[in-house]
């Protein structure tokens, strides 16, 4: 008798266990004990890319390839030749990516009051902006904001730190 209740119990154990392994008792569905009716998030399938990782590689390519940021000198506005060719790729990648929307981060130095830099953020910002305009892209499809000297690239008081700051960074704002 003993040895019954003892397979009995090992049965039943196994038993418990593979029913658990049933998908609709992994996947939250309808059927199975101590469903809650509530689906649960699946990953997606293998090679099928969430929208998150989608954005994040594209802005990766952004940077990398393209170019993400433009750098001016102290208060200016004006596009270097560098500038130009970094913001004539970001204008050919968009015209490849035609969904796609970017958002010009306007950029300044510490010098000069928390106002001043976040007015000249914004004139970065603008002449980034009407660059790409002219050049074919739609003005629905770009942003600006200013951060003045809000958002430093660089920690530090000198020149090589200035120059990393002054700057207007497009990101992909999907």
């Amino acid at each position: 008798m003993r040895r019954f209740a003892l397979s009995f119990t090992a049965v039943a154990a196994v038993l418990a266990v593979a029913a658990c392994s049933e998908p609709a008792q992994q996947s939250g569905g309808a059927s199975g004990a101590g469903s809650t009716g509530m689906t649960q998030a699946r990953p997606p399938a293998p090679g099928v890319m969430s929208e998150a990782d989608r954005l994040a590689q594209m802005q990766r390519e952004f940077q990398t390839s393209v170019g993400d940021r433009v750098f001016f000198a102290t208060d200016s506005i004006q596009l270097s030749g560098d500038a130009k060719a970094t913001l004539d790729r970001q204008a050919a990648f968009l015209a490849r990516y035609p969904q796609v929307m970017l958002r010009i981060e306007g950029h300044a130095d510490e010098r000069g009051t928390r106002e001043y830099n976040l007015a000249l953020g914004d004139r970065r910002a603008q002449s980034a902006k009407e660059y790409l305009m002219a050049r074919g892209v739609s003005g629905g499809r770009l942003s600006t904001t200013t951060y003045g000297k809000e958002r430093p690239e660089a920690i530090g008081s000198g020149e090589q730190a200035w120059a990393q700051n002054r700057r207007a960074i497009s990101v992909i704002a999907q």
